[in-house]
């Protein structure tokens, strides 16, 4: 996981395990970011896109903990303030079903070790081992989730 506003070092941190991801924040930097129409835009056909979304907060017991095989996420607020849960996936024991290898999602039954507050300018990146909890605050949020394919899968 990496946590950090955009024009800065976390960026270039970010980048070099997944270069990707530098397109992803480009998307991330452009003019007009929040005027854009919720839903999916692609960046790169299937292997990167961004899905904008304009939702309210579920709470943190609302919010399960989620995690991806071959996507990493970049989560940024542009509005509102996004609550965000985190544990490593090799810590959590109780899975919530199966495997949805269509959508690359899974959840857990497990609780956040760490809460992450995303203020608007902040992203937070997660990798497979990084199980997530999105949307766990109580406000109206406006956010950007891009999503980036791990090479080989």
């Amino acid at each position: 996981m990496i946590v950090g506003e955009l024009n800065t070092v976390e960026i270039r941190r970010a980048t070099q395990s997944l270069p990707a991801l530098q397109h992803g924040f480009e998307f991330l930097q452009r003019q007009g970011l929040a005027s854009l129409e919720d839903g999916r835009h692609d960046i790169d056909g299937d292997d990167l896109f961004a899905i904008v979304a304009r939702e309210h907060g579920r709470g943190q017991a609302a919010s399960p903990l989620e995690y991806h095989r071959k996507f990493v996420d970049i989560q940024y607020v542009i509005a509102g303030v996004d609550l965000i849960g985190w544990l490593p996936t090799n810590c959590c024991q109780r899975k919530r079903g199966e495997f949805d290898e269509g959508k690359d999602l899974g959840f857990f039954h497990d609780r956040p070790a760490t809460w992450l507050n995303i203020q608007p300018g902040t992203f937070a990146v997660f990798f497979p081992e990084d199980a997530h909890a999105p949307l766990a605050s109580n406000v109206p949020i406006h956010k950007v989730v891009v999503k980036a394919r791990l090479a080989g899968t």
